[in-house]
Order: structure tokens, then C-alpha cells, then sequence
């Protein structure tokens, strides 16, 4: 989970992330307002604003953007447990997602691993809750909570907030934050200066006279709200397509959307990662192996 992609970012450690004060049609398109500004003009080229924050022991993103997607169309994608499951296998590090309806709240079983293929028992199984906070005529809101997480991360959420705007257009909130402790504190710092050194996030922040994009832990979450954003973005503009052609359609997607932030996010070749996502698209449409 090179162009130059800075937003106005935090230097300091930040408050913990708290559940979204956007819980209605007119606190969300407050928040669309008061970004109008940098969602009209930024450096990602699409209606995006992203924001990260890190505290003590939890650390969040945030990507607001403008959907070219009619709202009832995003909230039939996200009102299903199933199709969340066909958003997240484009993510790089999903190895496998299948819902199941007949639990409540409904779950959707999650294996995640390395960006390579892998076998699901090598990858790290998560069980996410799923939960439709609100869903009306002009709001949606959805929740993936997950206790337990890799490297012994916890408390994982996943939220989706949007509402209609004028022109067939939406606007989304996407969140996704998760908990650590001491020990998964050391394992991601373990990894960020061995495999994942010299990654970097979106946000610019100061160091000394020089202004940097951020690193560490915000700098993952960053990266990936944003592949989570960009799955979302793909997953709605393949339903334009005839079905057999949809997931095609998303990989390629996906894969060139994220070539645009290559510094952030560039880590296999287009080849390696279609093959990867069509046999691991297959293993998830068989019958559940677990």
C-alpha cells in the first residue's frame, strides 16, 4: 500500500481519530462547501481533498472528493456488503473478500497480505462488521469495523459518507483508520526502515527550512485512503461497461490512476498486478475455502 502532490498538512502529532461529526445530508455538504476551494483547485487533477492525522496510539486518513457517479448509484455500491467486497480486491494488499449476509451485523471476511500473489494461508485474515448507519433519499452512511488487524493492529474502520450534489454528481467521505500498540508501533517502524523505506505519503510538512512530504505511519494511511479512494473511483466508472467487461475495466483503471502518484504509490508493473488481481478475483467468486 515523480509528480509533486502536496496538500497543507500537520507537522505534530494530532488528536486521536474520532467517529465522523458528518452524521446528515446538511453536515456533509457543509463540509463540501467549506472545501470547495481545494477540491476545485489542487495537485491531484480530480476533485479530491485528502488529510491525515496520527496521536498516541491511532492514526486515520481522509479523502473527500466529488464522484461522477449519480448518488443513487453510490449508495446501491455501498448499501451491499457483496459489492464492498468488489471495491476492496483492487487494493494491492487484498488478497481475498467475501461477505456474508447471514450474520448480523453482516461480515465480510478479508485476507490481506504482500504485494505479490500469495496463498490465503500466508496472508492475514481479518473479520470486518458491517453496519448501514443511514441510508435516505439524499444520505448514506456505512461502517467495516475490525477488531483485530495485522502486526497487531486493531480497532479497524472503514467509513463511507456521501450525499447527491447537483448534476448527477456525489460527494463522499471516505475514513479509515485503525489503533496500535507498542509492538505494532515497532513492527511498522521495523518495516518503514527496511522494505518500506523511503515510502512517502500526500501531505507536505515542514523539516528545518525544507517542506517534505510526510513519512511513517501517516504517510502509509495516506497511501493507502488513497488506493481505497481510487478502487472506489474505478469500481463506479466500470459500471458504464458491458458486465463481462466491468473487472477488466477496474484493474486498468485502478492500476493507470495510481501511476498518476507514482511516488507514492508505484510498486509493481501493470502485467504483474492484472494477473495477480484476475487469479485472486477468481479464488474470491469460488466457494469460501475458509
Amino acid at each position: 500500500m515523480a509528480l509533486t502532490l502536496a496538500v497543507a498538512g500537520h507537522a505534530v502529532a494530532q488528536a486521536p481519530a474520532e467517529p465522523s461529526t458528518e452524521t446528515n445530508a446538511p453536515a456533509l455538504l457543509e463540509k463540501h462547501a467549506a472545501l470547495a476551494g481545494p477540491l476545485a483547485q489542487n495537485p491531484y487533477r480530480r476533485p479530491l481533498f485528502l488529510e491525515s492525522s496520527e496521536s498516541a496510539n491511532t492514526v486515520s486518513g481522509h479523502a473527500y472528493a466529488v464522484l461522477d457517479s449519480p448518488f443513487n448509484t453510490v449508495s446501491t455500491t455501498f448499501k451491499s456488503p457483496a459489492l464492498w467486497c468488489e471495491v476492496l480486491i483492487l487494493h494491492l494488499n487484498t488478497k481475498y473478500c467475501r461477505a456474508n449476509a447471514d450474520t448480523s451485523p453482516s461480515t465480510l471476511m478479508m485476507s490481506v497480505g504482500r504485494k505479490f500473489a500469495q496463498p490465503l494461508k500466508d496472508a492475514t485474515a481479518l473479520e470486518f462488521d458491517y453496519r448501514l448507519l443511514a441510508a435516505t433519499s439524499n444520505y448514506m452512511a456505512t461502517q467495516l469495523n475490525a477488531d483485530k488487524g495485522p502486526l497487531g493492529t486493531s480497532n479497524y474502520r472503514i467509513e463511507l459518507r456521501a450525499v447527491p450534489l447537483p448534476g448527477g454528481k456525489t460527494f463522499m467521505h471516505l475514513e479509515y483508520s485503525y489503533s496500535f500498540g507498542v509492538a505494532s508501533r515497532l513492527a511498522m517502524r521495523a518495516y518503514l526502515a527496511t522494505l518500506g523505506s523511503g515510502k512517502v505519503g500526500f501531505t507536505q510538512i515542514q523539516q528545518g527550512e525544507n517542506s517534505v512530504h510526510v513519512g511513517g505511519m501517516r504517510g502509509a494511511i495516506e497511501r493507502n485512503t488513497m488506493r481505497y479512494y481510487l478502487a472506489i473511483e474505478a469500481y463506479l466508472a466500470s459500471l458504464s461497461q458491458p458486465p463481462a467487461q466491468q473487472f477488466n475495466t477496474r484493474l486498468q483503471h485502478w492500476f493507470d490512476a495510481t501511476e498518476e502518484y507514482a511516488l507514492q504509490l508505484h510498486e509493481v508493473d501493470k502485467s504483474s498486478y492484472v494477473t495477480m488481481k484476475k487469479d485472486e478475483y477468481q479464488r474470491q467468486q469460488a466457494a469460501p475455502s475458509r
